[in-house]
């Protein structure tokens, strides 16, 4: 078996795919940018792995992560979010949720889609690490504190610089695969492609 990350569970499927196919992979996507922020604030508090078993249940209960959708919820939309077992039924990331897709409507209009704005931050291009072990990644960076600043004073609330960076990881901003996981190179080589 291929070497991954120590953070992975190598015996749980869903974490392991996770990692091999999709995190630190850097994404373009809107849909997806969203996404990964709905469920890097709906983390908060709980291990990563709580909130991708809930993932798919996020996805219906968000009509597939549509800002424009969820940027218009009312009280009954949160009323029937707040009773759905298959989300965390917090009210205030509930609430942040809405906000955020409000938020990131304006970021839209404003830069043409949040992912130029989000990637002008690192000139298009991913920042490569090179971390031997897990203990050397940083919880945050002077970069995370620089984008949640700047995401905060646009009106993005449950995205402080910890679940920033974690969101950078997530969608390739930054590379964090250990150097010794066999992703950290295939990503690293999928940029010169």
């Amino acid at each position: 078996m291929k070497e991954v990350c120590s953070w992975v569970d190598s015996d749980n499927s869903l974490c392991l795919s996770y990692h091999n196919e999709q995190w630190g992979v850097p994404v373009h996507d809107d849909t997806t940018l969203f996404e990964m922020i709905t469920l890097e604030g709906a983390q908060a508090g709980l291990s990563w792995i709580t909130i991708l078993k809930r993932r798919d249940s996020y996805k219906a209960a968000f009509d597939c992560f549509a800002p424009s959708i969820v940027a218009g919820y009312k009280e009954d939309k949160i009323k029937t979010l707040l009773n759905d077992p298959g989300i965390i039924r917090n009210r205030m990331k509930i609430l942040s949720t809405i906000n955020n897709a409000a938020a990131f409507l304006k970021v839209q209009e404003e830069f043409g889609s949040f992912s130029s704005y989000l990637w002008e931050f690192v000139n298009d291009k991913p920042i490569v690490n090179y971390y031997k072990t897990f203990d050397e990644i940083p919880a945050k960076t002077e970069l995370s504190d620089t984008i949640s600043r700047n995401m905060k004073k646009r009106g993005f609330t449950f995205f402080g610089t910890t679940i920033c960076y974690a969101f950078m990881q997530a969608t390739g901003i930054v590379n964090d695969h250990q150097t010794s996981c066999f992703r950290h190179k295939e990503i690293v080589e999928s940029y010169t492609k």
